[in-house]
Parts: structure tokens; C-alpha cells; sequence
């Protein structure tokens, strides 16, 4: 074995360190290397005056070296980023099985890869929503669907006689023989003219392997991820449901992703974006990844931002202003669809929604994305401002745009004339809060919803969330289209501090007036109806000469006592009419969530590599971490005891030896003047605390 020049050696390969057996300020210079185990010989003498304080080093680097020795070079697998090797990495976590819909995963325990069993309601609406968003896309070419559990429609049974019989199959037979066989597409099978479906945020794949399971008509599904152990985790389950051929996980930035299939030839067909938090960076990207006509879905559960509590993050996201209101959650949902449809027009796009949810913590949103310079132009009156005053809640819309037809069928555009308020409101003198823009136009449509509706009945045991799917999917239908935003039943009859009358007694007393009403499915107690805010209060007033309001507790600068103090124009009729029950509501369908489990809501967010403790134990530990901590009820006796009982001072106290307080009699107090007078001879101070014990001259003091 040859060796380097000891010059070029030292030079090369020397390591400066400081020693704790050195003399304070003195550097040694340590040489490791395999090459110079014998070169440690050849300089002892230039090293031996500092033998005594580099022998400890010199054993430490040797075991070291040693040690490498013995476990050899790092494997390429064990590099990170192909610089140092990666930390020995902790013992593994134990993992549990979730089965959801046709789909099983396995799963961490620990919190490294973001999961949330409440949003299976998600998932599931997402897969019958694609499902017949592929039935139309499919069907344009000729191509037939099979969904599992949906039976035939085309095979209808009919009874016939035997020549009618014998007559109809001959028919069939020489249709089969002009016509080719319609081309089929069965969930788990590669659909070459099939839909190309990206998951932007896929963590543990779930909703990717859902969709190759349960969806039919897909050509390929890209499970894309950031983060590193969430891809590894994904692969795994993909082979462990064996759906590699339609399911490629990815690890890529969303964003970037979306950006490198701008082309027209690489866009996908169906984009699913279900962030933690917000979706704001993922819209520019996604609205020119999707194809012309594709399926757009986002989620978003920043609740507290889309519903008011901060309006000015909301428009830093979002490009509209959150107000407080009680109509907050559709205002989420629209103010959602006014930031995708603005998105969109900066590439001559725009969005027709589809559906439009918001359950639980979230709201959800299906859109199509279509291109047209002509049809951009309408989208500026497609949006709206909302005037909403702060007393009383009424509002009132002020359109950013004007379409207007002139007699060449021509449609002129043009800037809106407002506002449609004045700076006081006219029921209760207070002023008006300025929201927006947000969509104005319909945030479902009623055709797309009756046929994912319709899929979902007839075949209930596709999804375990089915019952809940048709009813909220019923309240859908039943919502006015061309109504933006409603009031609460209890809102109204709080504003005038009256009793709240029942849902079907309102609506009665609308409909006997000669308007439109519905529910909505954002709000149990919601009213949804076109009647303006003076017909709507018109109403309450007669409401509250049934149940009289006491006038002399109202302040007279209050909403309620200036709504009240003006006589109705309209007369109620509060008898109930059989159209005020909607069809929802009585065949007692599960339009409202009840609470799924335990401590249910938004999960904490994902921390790879991070030991995560037991959710109940972290509330246990967080909770009340503001307040102080609790008193021992011994020391609050105790401490109690030595307050005296004013009570007992005044001869009222009953409780005896059970009161908490004391009942020893206080010590006299005897004025200085006092003992002067009775006893002359004697000059003791009084000495009641130990400052003035400390500050006497030498008495003894009195008790």
C-alpha cells in the first residue's frame, strides 16, 4: 500500500480542534486518516510536548476511526440529498388499517401524514360527483359507464306475448348486427379515452385509490405529494390495493406541477385540490392546468377567515372582503367562486359551478372551466358587493357589472348604477358594512345535482354516507337558484326581542304574501326567500302584535325599538299551508350533520418526523393553560378561614360550625386615649402588627 507525501498529507487532511486537556488557548492538531496510523510514529518527536494532552484525543479519534472502519462508507440510500448521510431514523411507528369505501390504507398513528376520517362525507360525494361528471364527458363519445350496484336501465322487463317476444328479439338481433356494441368502461380498468385526474395534495392517497376503485372511465390518477414519507406511504397503499396501473404517486410542489401542464395536449380532465387551510396558492396554477370543460374541485377550511373573523386576510387570499353575517357560510362559498372565476379570467377563462357544499368545517366547491373570450366579459356581472346593515342585518346586492340586450340581439356591457342603499338604514337608522365582491349568478346546477342525486338513490349502498349525500343534495334542489345569501329565524325575532314564531308559520306567512321561499343547506334555521327587507319586517311587526314586545324596556336609539315604532304596510297571514313544508323535511331525510364522534373537527396539521402525542392526552394538558391552576380545597379552607363572617358579626349566621368563614370573636380595639384614662400609671403602646411592634419602644402591647 503506497502513501502520500507527509506534506501533502498534513496539509490536506488536518483537522483543528480545541481540547479540554490543553492549556487554555493552546490548539492541537489531530491528523485522521487510514493512511497515517504509521505516520503517527515518524512525528512523535515533533508532537511529544503535547503527548500528555493528545493522548485522550488520540484514543477517542482511533475508536472512531475504528468504528467507521468497521461499518464501511454509507450507502447511497442513506444519503440525503446526496451530501451527509441521514440520522439513524427512530423506531417506526405503529401503524392501524382504515377501510373506507372499497379502499384500505395502511396508516401511521403518529401524525406524519395528514388523515381525517370526519371527511369521508367528502370523499364520498367527490367520487359520485366524478362518477357522473364522467358519464357526460364519456357519453359524448359513445362510451357507457358501469358503476358497481347500478343496475341496467337499458334492460327494462316487459310482459309480451309469444309473437311480440318472438317479433322484438328478431329487431334486437338485426340491430346488433347494423350497429357496432357500445364501447364500456368498468371501474379498475384503463379507459384509453378516459379522464386524466391529478390530486394536488393526495398525503396518504386515500382519495386517489378511491377514485381508481370506485370511479369508472379514468385513464390515469396522479397522487401527487411535497412531502417525502407521504409518497412513500402512498406507494405502499397503492400496491396493497393493487391499483399501480391506474394510481402514480408523485412527490412534486402542486403548484409547480400544475405549471409544467399548461399545454393544451397535457392539462387533466379532473383536478382535485383538498389543502390544509387555505387553496389560495394552488388557484392560479389550477384554473390553467385543467382542461377546457374539466372538472375543478377545491376544498377550503379556513372557516374563520371565509366567514368574517378576519376580512382583511380574506381579501389578501381571496381578493373580497368577509363581513360578520349570519348568511357567513354561503358568503364562503361564493366568495370562493368569485376568487376561482377571477383566476380564470386572467387567461380568457371562466367557471360554471356545479355544486356548491358547505358542511362542518369546510366548504366545498365543483366547477367547470371553460375558455371563451366572449363569455369573460360577462363575469363582471356576475359578481356583486353586499350592503349589510349592522343593526338590524338586512341586506341588500349592488352588482359590479350590467348586461343589457339592444334589439340586434347584441349583449352591451356595461359599469352598474348604485348604490342601492342609503348612508343610514331605513328600518333602524344604523349604518351598513360594505362585503365582497363575491358570485352572485347560481352556485349549483340543478341539472348536474338531480343526476348525482338520482345515481345515489338508486344505488344507496355504494356509500357508506349515503343517506346524508341525498339530503343534503335534496335541500339543493329545493334552494332558490336566483336568491344570493338569507336570513335566520332567530336573527329576525331577536333584532325585535320578540318570541321566535315556527319555521313553517314564517314561511306560511311569506308564501300567503305572495313571495318565494326555501331552505338552505348551510343553515338549519335559514329563510331564503326574494321578499325585500320592508315586506320581511312587515311581517315580524304583525308577528310581535301576537306576542307583544314591552316597549318601556327598549331604548329608544335600539333597532327594535325603531322597527317596532313603524305601523306594517302589509298585512300577515300566519296559517300554515302544506306548501310551506318542503319535500326535505317531511320525508325526514338527514340534510344536517349531527356530531360524528368525539372531539370531531379540523385535524392538527401533519408533522413529518415528529413524535405526536395522543390527541386526548394533548387537550388534557392544554386545557385551561391561560387560566390558573386549580386551588386545593384544603388550602381554600383554610385560607377562607381566616376571613371572619360579617354574618356571624351581625347575629345571621345560621350555618354554625359548617360556615366556610370564621366565627371567632375579633380582639377589642382599645384606643390609646382610653388606656391613658383608666390607668394612669401605665405606659405600655399598642402594638397590633408586627411593624408597630417593631417600631415600639418597648412594651409588651396588648391582646
Amino acid at each position: 500500500m503506497k502513501f502520500p507525501c507527509r506534506r501533502t498529507t498534513l496539509l490536506k487532511i488536518t483537522h483543528v480542534v480545541y481540547s479540554a486537556h490543553s492549556f487554555p488557548g493552546r490548539i492541537l492538531v489531530l491528523v485522521a486518516h487510514r493512511g497515517l496510523r504509521r505516520l503517527w510514529m515518524s512525528h512523535a518527536r515533533a508532537i511529544l510536548w503535547l503527548s500528555r494532552p493528545l493522548h485522550p484525543a488520540r484514543i477517542f479519534c482511533r475508536a472512531q476511526f475504528m468504528e467507521q472502519k468497521a461499518q464501511g462508507p454509507p450507502s447511497p440510500p442513506a444519503m440525503e440529498n446526496g451530501t451527509q448521510p441521514c440520522q439513524e431514523r427512530p423506531p417506526a411507528a405503529p401503524e392501524a388499517t382504515i377501510t373506507e369505501g372499497a379502499a384500505k390504507i395502511v396508516f401511521p398513528n403518529a401524525n406524519e401524514v395528514f388523515y381525517n376520517p370526519v371527511q369521508e362525507f367528502n370523499r364520498d360525494l367527490t367520487c359520485a360527483v366524478i362518477t357522473e361528471f364522467a358519464r357526460i364527458h364519456l357519453g359524448a363519445k359513445g362510451i357507457q359507464i358501469k358503476v358497481p350496484g347500478e343496475k341496467d336501465l337499458q334492460k327494462v322487463s316487459v310482459n309480451l306475448s309469444e309473437q311480440e317476444e318472438e317479433n322484438a328479439e328478431q329487431e334486437k338481433k338485426e340491430t346488433l348486427a347494423s350497429e357496432e356494441q357500445p364501447r364500456t368502461a368498468a371501474v379498475g380498468e384503463i379507459c384509453e379515452e378516459g379522464l386524466r385526474v391529478l390530486e394536488g395534495l393526495a398525503a396518504s392517497g386515500l382519495r386517489s385509490i378511491r377514485f381508481a376503485l370506485e370511479v369508472p372511465g379514468l385513464r390515469s390518477v396522479i397522487a401527487n405529494d411535497a412531502s417525502a414519507r407521504a409518497v412513500e406511504l402512498m406507494d405502499r397503499n397503492v400496491h396493497l390495493n393493487g391499483v399501480a396501473h391506474l394510481v402514480q404517486p408523485n412527490q412534486a410542489d402542486a403548484r409547480m406541477l400544475m405549471y409544467q401542464h399548461q399545454k393544451a395536449s397535457e392539462r387533466f380532465d379532473v383536478i382535485d385540490l383538498d389543502p390544509y387551510g387555505s387553496p389560495a396558492p394552488f388557484l392560479d396554477a389550477a384554473v390553467q392546468a385543467v382542461n377546457d370543460g374539466g372538472l375543478l374541485c377545491v376544498t377550503c377550511t379556513d372557516m374563520a377567515v371565509l366567514a368574517g373573523n378576519s376580512g382583511e386576510t380574506c381579501y389578501s387570499k381571496y381578493g373580497a372582503m368577509a363581513i360578520k353575517s349570519r348568511a357567513c357560510h354561503e358568503m364562503a362559498l361564493r366568495i370562493v367562486l368569485h376568487s376561482l372565476d377571477l383566476h380564470a379570467n386572467c387567461y380568457q377563462r371562466f367557471v360554471v359551478p356545479l355544486l356548491s357544499i358547505s358542511a362542518d368545517f369546510y366548504v366545498r366547491v365543483f366547477v367547470r372551466v371553460f375558455t371563451g373570450q366572449a363569455k369573460v366579459k360577462a363575469s363582471a356581472s356576475k359578481q356583486a358587493l353586499v350592503f349589510q346593515c349592522v343593526g338590524c342585518g338586512a341586506f341588500y346586492l349592488q352588482r359590479l357589472g350590467k348586461a343589457s340586450g339592444d334589439p340586434g340581439g347584441r349583449v352591451k356591457f356595461s359599469a352598474a348604477c348604485g348604490p342601492p342603499v342609503t348612508p343610514e338604514c331605513e328600518h333602524c337608522g344604523q349604518r351598513h358594512q360594505l362585503g365582497g365582491p363575491m358570485w352572485a349568478d347560481p352556485i349549483h346546477d340543478l341539472d348536474f345535482v338531480g343526476r348525482v342525486l338520482e345515481a345515489v338513490t338508486t344505488n344507496p349502498g355504494r356509500f357508506h354516507t349515503s343517506k346524508r349525500i341525498q339530503g343534503v343534495l335534496s335541500v339543493v334542489t329545493e334552494e332558490l337558484p336566483d336568491v344570493p345569501l338569507y336570513y335566520t329565524l332567530d336573527h329576525l325575532s331577536s333584532t325585535i326581542h320578540c318570541n321566535t314564531p315556527s319555521l313553517l308559520q314564517l314561511r306560511s306567512a311569506l308564501l300567503h304574501a305572495g313571495f318565494r321561499v326555501s331552505l338552505s343547506h348551510a343553515c338549519k334555521n335559514a329563510v331564503k326567500t326574494d321578499a325585500p327587507p320592508q315586506a320581511l319586517w312587515d311581517i315580524m311587526r304583525c308577528w310581535e302584535k301576537e306576542c307583544p314586545v314591552k316597549r318601556e324596556r327598549l331604548s329608544e336609539s335600539s333597532p327594535a325599538f325603531r322597527i317596532l315604532a313603524v305601523e306594517p304596510r302589509l298585512k300577515a297571514n300566519f296559517n300554515i299551508r302544506e306548501d310551506a313544508n318542503p319535500s326535505s323535511r317531511q320525508q325526514g331525510l338527514k340534510r344536517f350533520q349531527a356530531n360524528p364522534e368525539a372531539n370531531w373537527g379540523p385535524r392538527p396539521r401533519a408533522r413529518p418526523g415528529a413524535a405526536s402525542k395522543d390527541p386526548e392526552e394533548k387537550r388534557r394538558l392544554l386545557q385551561n393553560k391561560r387560566k390558573e391552576p386549580a386551588e386545593d380545597p384544603a388550602q381554600r379552607a383554610a385560607r377562607l378561614k381566616t376571613f371572619p363572617c360579617k354574618r356571624f358579626k351581625e347575629g345571621t349566621c345560621q350555618r354554625g360550625d359548617q360556615c366556610c368563614y370564621s366565627h371567632s370573636p375579633a380582639a377589642p380595639v382599645v384606643s390609646a386615649d382610653t388606656l391613658l384614662t383608666d390607668c394612669p400609671e401605665t405606659t405600655t403602646e399598642i402594638s397590633p402588627g408586627p411593624e408597630a411592634a417593631a417600631g415600639g419602644t418597648g412594651g409588651p402591647g396588648v391582646d
